[in-house]
């Protein structure tokens, strides 16, 4: 798999290894036929990817869950355990509202000394559910957002940052999907001042 040859390569002395929202399929609205079940193949290959490096992976599913489907960023600690946050913000423009179900409740892993916010994409654009109440110290944010809005996507990650007094890491798919919508990438990594230690 691409991602194992990208770990292999990239990710030596590294605690933490964040994929793009969706990571296995791209997103998609077709949740019936992207979605796998907690517990699926993707799941597990995460989990068989953190236990077999000693590093914790991230990153989000279409996921089955009972008579719905939810977009959820999945936390594989190193240990083999998983805890899940659902992304609670749907990009209604595009109808992601009437293809899966929001999540109700934030969620905050803590690991190596790091407590770390989950959030999925659109999230980005809603502040107060990000407020830090002295609960996490990285807000962590894994997108398919597209190239034509990279400049709000760059700037509003660092404004999550300056607003917290946190570190915002922000982890955008690169390439164009079958649909012909272009995406730049544009990750980074920002400091408490909103100042970029990774471009």
């Amino acid at each position: 798999m691409m991602y194992e040859q990208l770990m292999d390569q990239n990710a030596s002395n590294t605690d933490l290894v964040v994929l793009p929202e969706m990571f296995s399929t791209g997103f998609t609205m077709d949740s019936r036929a992207a979605a796998e079940p907690m517990g699926g193949e993707s799941c597990q290959w995460l989990q068989q990817q953190a236990q077999q490096r000693g590093i914790a992976i991230t990153g989000s599913l279409a996921i089955a869950s009972g008579d719905s489907y939810v977009n959820r960023m999945i936390f594989s600690f190193p240990d083999g355990n998983q805890i899940f946050y659902d992304k609670r913000h749907l990009f209604r423009m595009a109808g992601e509202h009437e293809r899966y179900q929001p999540g109700d409740k934030r969620v905050v892993v803590e690991y190596r000394g790091w407590r770390i916010l989950l959030q999925v994409c659109y999230d980005l654009r809603f502040p107060v559910f990000s407020r830090n109440n002295n609960d996490y110290d990285l807000a962590l944010y894994v997108a398919n957002w597209p190239e034509p809005r990279r400049q709000p996507w760059r700037k509003l990650l660092q404004a999550r940052a300056i607003e917290n007094l946190c570190y915002v890491a922000g982890v955008n798919r690169v390439g164009t999907d079958a649909n012909g919508h272009k995406y730049s990438g544009d990750s980074m990594l920002v400091d408490f001042k909103g100042e970029l230690l990774i471009d």
